[in-house]
């Protein structure tokens, strides 16, 4: 997860408590360590890659459309899932995630339930009914 709202962080770590599909959730701050994370640079070495990315958009220093363009860049991380997880209903944001190869993008409900619904349906999917590519 690519997140800088603490309060984001802790409801999709109770949010994936429940899900069907079992996972261990890392995160970054921003962008900058997004890309660290990925590069196994800074404080990420001996990292595995992630199977699915959640990404929010709004956040300090690199955002995560400048994120996701940077990664989809890369070849070894093209085909891992980018969920854009965000608040925001921009319909440029929408059009400007896609057109940088975002997988999905699903607006962040700010009710916890609902949150938790809508994480657990990505997670479920993505962990479970979609087929990712095996790792290399």
């Amino acid at each position: 997860m690519v997140e800088d709202n603490q309060g984001d962080i802790e409801m999709a770590r109770l949010a994936l408590r429940k899900a069907a599909t079992a996972c261990n959730l890392s995160v970054a701050h921003d962008g900058v360590q997004g890309l660290e994370f990925l590069n196994k640079s800074a404080s990420y070495s001996g990292t595995a890659n992630p199977d699915i990315i959640l990404l929010d958009i709004n956040m300090p220093g690199m955002d995560g459309k400048k994120f996701l363009e940077l990664a989809k860049q890369d070849a070894q991380f093209k085909t891992i899932p980018v969920i854009m997880f965000t608040s925001s209903q921009a319909p440029e944001d929408i059009r400007d995630c896609y057109e940088r190869q975002a997988s999905c993008y699903v607006v962040k409900p700010f009710d916890l339930k609902a949150f938790t619904e809508a994480l657990i349906e990505v997670v479920d999917f993505w962990g479970g009914t979609g087929v990712l590519p095996s790792r290399t």
